[in-house]
């Protein structure tokens, strides 16, 4: 039996008008991918249940549908998640990383191996995962400095939260390109895309 709370976290904190307010945040995404390094604004006004936030939460109820396996950490798999999702957008959850069109990655979770995911093939790269990870700010950490499509000359990057290594496992990412991951970076109703197109290194002091 379902308690009460569970049951609330479950059916409600969808958006109160989904078409209008999924196709701003679908705009959002498309205008950062297409910028990247660009912080856009997100219609935070989901709210699923903990420990997922409610900026990934709306980009859940905006990109996932029945065709999209989900793929979330051990947290949010033994949370209210998996229902939330099942109940308002009908993606699957999937515990192997491979299958996944969109991963969710809470803030201060471990983030996983990029490499552990889709990557896609050289003759379809749009087959792989964008990885969906929430940190505590877009601004304010070690800066890095990105060039690629979408950008002008250069732009610099300071977002905190993210795991030492990851330019590490950025690089790794980039060297198998056209296949990779794509990420959105997520703190509160903002986010930052980073394609797998944008080279990124450390800002030399």
């Amino acid at each position: 039996m379902v308690e009460v709370q569970d049951a609330n976290a479950v059916y409600a904190g969808a958006f109160d008008n989904p078409v209008f307010q999924s196709q701003a945040v679908f705009r959002a995404l498309m205008d950062g991918m297409a910028r990247p390094g660009t912080v856009v604004a997100i219609d935070a006004s989901a709210v699923p249940p903990e420990p997922m936030g409610r900026g990934a939460g709306a980009i859940a109820l905006t990109l996932c549908d029945t065709d999209t396996p989900a793929w979330l950490t051990q947290t949010q798999a033994q949370s209210a998640v998996p229902a939330w999702l099942a109940f308002h957008t009908g993606a699957p959850v999937t515990d192997v990383k491979p299958e996944a069109r969109f991963a969710f990655v809470e803030a201060g979770a471990m983030v996983p191996g990029f490499n552990q995911f889709a990557l896609g093939t050289q003759d379809y790269p749009d087959r792989s995962t964008t990885l969906v990870i929430e940190i505590a700010a877009l601004s304010g950490g070690p800066a890095m400095i990105g060039a690629g499509p979408g950008i002008k000359g250069e732009v610099e990057i300071s977002p905190v939260g993210l795991p030492d290594i990851f330019l590490t496992l950025w690089n790794e990412n980039r060297s198998v390109f056209p296949r990779g991951v794509d990420l959105v970076l997520v703190a509160g109703d903002a986010a930052l895309c980073l394609p797998r197109t944008v080279k990124l290194r450390r800002k030399e002091a």
